[in-house]
């Protein structure tokens, strides 16, 4: 048994030891094969060896002589040997245990047992409204530290979350520094009133785009309803906690960190830049759309076109002139040659932006205090009209303890954000899309004397001219105060806060025509509709409330108890005020008193809730073994019709430590740990817009005058229908937790099944005599099941005489969402439909390329596939496969049965998103490595998307991968087809042959740093001191990226949303951003 024992250990260690640590580990595994230190006269073969608390071996544990380098580990029964002085301590450490020093005093042979690390049993996570035991929880809980955000330069904490926590889904839509997300706990809501997660910063709902990252102890995921339940219906699709740091215990200090950083664009549009080859694909591009017969008379709206020019081009790039510019001398009209990159003149090649942090703490126990401040500036992407970003934080936290049973709290938060956000009054919305409609490259940005061009006025002109733009400062007040009441010894607490958080938004948008000259000496002025200024400003106000008791004791020394029961109030009362007045009197006016108002617009917005509920928690364990935990909350809320605001919302869940009973013999090596985990509970969606239930009148000015005036008047309110409810959502989740080669290897997984029901989504289609829109109501059910594991190797070896830690973390998480019931009895494609799974992609099977028009005629008629104007399919177009068998290619009656040779082709929602983080630390060094990325998931590219080029419309911008890969007579096996524009069988005909893989892994963070030695720090009075170099976002790998890369995987969907609707192009956006900083961390 014991032989069998030892193999077991011996096979497992090598295995994984030659698996994860390579070439040192197993060096690492035979002792005294470090040097030791010189032999001296007093020095001796010293053996030893050492166990567990169970009498079992420690593997590998690192026996050093203190103070020397001389060291050696242990071997696989656990023994050693090592040269030491008689007077000599030995320090003795293993992961999981409990460092031990051991006197030497001359003896020959020593037995050293390492008591398990208890810190670990005693971790704690945050939950709702309290602290847990991470061994006794039985909900779905996940927590990160303050380490996902040291050292990193990013704009806000949500950016640096983005991947940390399996199934906590984050999808940032561009790079900009305000940018922030919405936060999803395991997969799609409801797609009836949506819902996100709860998100609360020191227990009280906020903003983590406003939050200074390097305040944050410590981020929870309450997943299930279990865990959330207690926060009853604003839980629903779970909670993230957030909690900020306390200072340490007897202990005082000032701590200063700053980096500064490099930054540049991760993609930027590789785009063809000769004006010839562009205006030629241009003509290529137009004529054949149109059947190859008609020519342009324009590049869109701001250059003139002609077979001739186009000839005058070619000849010049032959002789090689390099004027850009030519004068008609009959009109005057300047005529273009240019050879412009629009996106090298939009971006600076590096900008640069800087962090600083400066904390004071202290604690005696009786009065504690934590302040910091922060300040964070980017000094913009835009070579002109840049768009700074400034960013302050302040935090003053502390607490005081007036009686041994009486503890005051105060937290109090200011944030202040500056943006500027330059933006085009040109057609398109955002700079992007007008440089893809008119920053056509054969135009020059300026004129001989220096005036703009009309391309540049559309485009890169307008930031130029530097007057247009939208300045945003926004400001967060928060303050709460708090007190905490302890009684029977501890035992029993009452705790009490009060909070209120005052957010100020403002917005000014200067919007000017902009000169330009398409005739020497002539100036027109693009967008002359606009000469007004608009200021736009909201107001909340956030008030809440908790009072809370729990009581906690141990029975017979088996029976813990814990229970609490409270109650929360909240109210959020928003006001908007939007005014806009045109006639400036200067261009560069910043105030609207400096208009003339000819035309003055304004507009309001208002809305106000409140949410009230009483919640308890019970917990209970027998000899921490068997663990059962009972939520519940009673809730209420103003968004709900009046019969309708109250519900119950229990859960229940239960574990079971498998490893704690008397029966369980299995060794720590081999399993150790062991948990098993369900739950079940129920919620109601809280997360819906206050007034949705509510018949809302619309107030007009009519355009006819009677009796002299212009009445006003209202519109009939939709209509409501009755017996409206709240949406629930259903959680089951079972789990289980376990660690294995001593614990050195951890496990945590959890599978789910989330069912959705009375989502609030469209009704019957009703008669039109009915006369009204069919009302909304509870008439949609959703499942969606999931699963997510986190593993956790953690070990040590020894490294030229020194203990090299590392530890690796790696997550998976996956999800599907099925429509269960929906309003849609014909079973139409374009609208949700029972039996679906939420992001699918349907479209059409390409069989490849028409090579000949004999392969044309005995294909299926293809006539609803246009690839030119008149219908006509020419060799090199696509070829759709006739997969119904009828002879024509078509959609049928585009439903579920009927879809003709429709069929499901992808799904865009991510899968298998995981992430894996590798950290170690040697000598005073350290490392880190984020990876984070989707295992699958499909994109097919929008009609504007950069991706098409001159697909899409002939005047967009020319992609070089398009460059010899598309179809020729002598280029059969392109993978573009047929050069022509505005190409519908291409940009909306969604189809398998341009179905996007964009799966995709990133390096998120790159850190390597060295913590200075305490023998230097204490010279220089500081408590540590660190110097490190971090990069964001250094690499990244897609299948899309064996076409193009053009566009940033991460940032595919849609358009700028500040500036757009969304809808203006995917990539049509800001760039995610690299960057490389230079830091220090000093504690004094």
């Amino acid at each position: 048994m014991e032989l069998s024992s030892k193999l077991l250990r011996m096979t497992g260690v090598l295995c994984v030891a030659g698996t994860l640590q390579g070439v040192p580990s197993i060096l690492a595994s035979v002792p005294n094969t470090i040097p030791s230190i010189a032999q001296q006269n007093d020095t001796y073969t010293l053996t030893g060896t050492v166990l567990d608390q169970n009498g079992i071996p420690v593997i590998g544990a690192n026996v050093i002589e203190k103070g020397t380098t001389n060291g050696t580990v242990t071997d696989f029964d656990g023994n050693f040997s090592i040269q030491v002085n008689k007077n000599s301590v030995l320090t003795v450490s293993f992961i999981g245990y409990v460092s031990q020093e051991v006197a030497v005093k001359g003896g020959n042979k020593l037995n050293i047992t390492l008591k398990e690390d208890s810190q670990a049993l005693d971790e704690v996570v945050v939950v709702g409204y309290g602290t847990q035991k991470k061994v006794n929880l039985t909900g779905a809980v996940e927590q990160v530290t303050s380490e996902v955000f040291d050292n990193r330069s990013v704009p806000n904490v949500t950016q640096a979350l983005q991947g940390s926590i399996p199934n906590l889904n984050i999808n940032i839509t561009d790079g900009k520094p305000t940018r922030t997300a919405s936060f999803n706990v395991r997969g799609t809501t409801s797609i009836g009133q949506g819902g996100d997660a709860l998100v609360l910063i020191d227990g009280v709902e906020g903003d983590p785009s406003m939050l200074n990252p390097n305040d944050i102890a410590s981020v929870s995921v309450l997943k299930d309803a279990a865990s959330a339940a207690i926060y009853g219906a604003r839980g629903t699709f779970g909670v993230v906690l957030i909690t900020t740091k306390e200072p340490n215990k007897d202990k005082t200090s000032i701590t200063y960190s700053g980096n500064f950083s490099l930054q540049r664009p991760a993609t930027t549009p590789n785009f063809v830049t000769d004006g010839y080859e562009y205006a030629s694909h241009f003509y290529e591009a137009y004529n054949a759309w149109n059947n190859y017969s008609a020519d342009p008379k324009n590049i869109n709206k701001t250059q003139e076109f002609s077979l001739g020019w186009l000839d005058e081009f070619k000849r010049r790039k032959e002789a090689g002139i390099t004027d850009e510019w030519d004068i008609d001398p009959a009109t005057g009209k300047y005529i273009y040659y240019g050879n412009t990159d629009y996106y090298g003149e939009l971006y600076k090649k590096n900008t640069f932006a800087q962090d600083h942090n400066l904390s004071v703490s202290g604690n005696n126990g009786k009065l504690n205090y934590y302040v910091s401040g922060r300040f964070y500036g980017y000094d913009g992407l835009f070579k002109y009209n840049t768009d700074d970003y400034k960013t302050m934080n302040l935090r003053a936290k502390g607490s005081i303890q007036v009686f041994d049973w009486l503890k005051i709290e105060n937290n109090m938060e200011f944030s202040n954000m500056d943006y500027h956000n330059p933006m085009n009054v040109g057609e398109g919305g955002s700079i992007w899309r007008n440089i893809a409609d008119e920053g056509h490259p054969s135009s020059p940005i300026y004129n001989p004397d220096g005036t703009l061009t009309h391309s540049a006025a559309y485009t890169i002109g307008d930031f130029i001219y530097g007057k247009n733009g939208i300045d945003t400062r926004n400001r967060v007040l928060r303050n709460t105060t708090g007190f905490t009441a302890s009684f029977l010894d501890n035992k029993m607490h009452v705790r009490g806060d009060f909070t209120f958080r005052n957010t100020d938004n403002s917005q000014t948008q200067r919007r000017v025509a902009v000169p330009y000259s398409t005739t020497e000496g002539v100036i027109s002025y693009l967008s002359t509709k606009y000469n007004d200024l608009q200021e736009y400003k909201t107001e909340t106000n956030y008030v809440a409330t908790n009072i809370y008791a729990d009581y906690e004791d141990t029975f017979n020394e088996a029976h813990y108890f814990k229970g609490m029961i409270g109650y929360n109030y909240e109210q959020s009362t928003y006001n908007g005020l939007k005014v806009l007045r045109n006639g400036l009197l200067f261009e560069d006016s910043e105030n609207i008193n400096m208009a003339l108002g000819d035309a003055i617009t304004t507009s309001g917005e208002y809305n106000r809730w409140r949410v009230a509920g009483g919640f308890f928690r019970f917990n209970y364990a027998f000899k921490d073994r068997y663990l059962v935990e009972v939520n519940g909350r009673y809730d209420g809320s103003s968004k709900f019709p009046v019969d309708q605001q109250w519900a119950f919302f229990p859960s229940i869940s239960g574990g079971w430590r498998l490893s704690e009973e008397a029966f369980w013999n299995v060794k720590p090596e081999v399993l150790s740990d062991i948990k098993i985990r369900a739950s079940y509970g129920s919620l109601g969606n809280g997360n819906v817009d206050p007034y949705s239930y509510m018949e809302l009148l619309s107030i007009y000015t009519s355009d006819r005058v009677l009796n002299g005036l212009k009445n006003k008047y209202t519109n009939a309110p939709g209509v409501m229908p009755d017996g409206l409810t709240w949406e629930t959502a259903t959680t089951t989740d079972v789990g289980a937790d376990f660690g294995t080669l001593n614990g050195r290897l951890r496990f945590s997984g959890d599978y789910y099944i989330r069912k959705t029901t009375d989502m609030y989504t469209v009704g019957e289609t009703l008669p039109d005599i009915f006369g009204a829109t069919s009302p909304k109501g509870n008439y949609a059910d959703m499942t969606t099941r999931g699963w997510e594991i986190t593993l956790t190797w953690r070990d040590q070896f020894q490294l030229a005489d020194k203990p090299f830690n590392y530890e690796i973390r790696g997550t998976l998480s996956d999800y599907i969402s099925t429509i269960d019931r929906y309003n849609n009895k014909d079973g139409k494609l374009s609208d949700y439909y029972a039996g679906q799974r939420v992001g699918e992609i349907w479209g059409y099977v390409t069989e490849g390329l028409f090579q000949s028009q004999e392969e044309i005629d005995n294909h299926a008629d293809q006539t609803l596939i246009q690839s030119s104007s008149q219908r006509v399919t020419y060799p090199g177009d696509v070829k759709i496969k006739d997969l119904n068998g009828d002879g024509v290619i078509d959609y049928g009656q585009n439903t579920v049965d009927d879809h003709g040779d429709k069929t499901i082709i992808g799904n865009s929602l991510p899968r298998f998103s995981y992430s894996m983080n590798l950290s170690a630390d040697w000598n005073n060094f350290f490392f880190s490595a984020f990876f984070q990325g989707v295992g699958r998931q499909h994109w097919y590219p929008s009609n504007e998307c950069i991706f098409w080029g001159q697909y899409n419309r002939p005047y967009n911008n020319l992609p070089e991968w398009h460059l010899d890969n598309y179809w020729t007579e002598d280029n059969r096996d392109a993978y573009l087809p047929r050069y022509a524009g505005y190409n519908s069988s291409l940009k909306s005909t969604t189809q398998t042959r341009y179905l996007q893989n964009v799966a995709y892994i990133r390096l998120k963070n790159l850190q390597l740093g060295y913590n200075l030695p305490q023998t230097v720090t204490s010279k220089l009075r500081m408590q540590n001191a660190r110097v490190y170099v971090s990069a964001e976002n250094l690499w990244c790998w897609s299948p899309l990226y064996k076409h193009t890369r053009d566009l940033d995987v991460t940032n595919i969907n849609g358009s700028d949303p500040d500036l757009t609707d969304g809808g203006s192009g995917d990539g049509h956006s800001y760039p995610q951003m690299t960057s490389i900083s230079l830091g220090v961390s000093l504690t004094f």
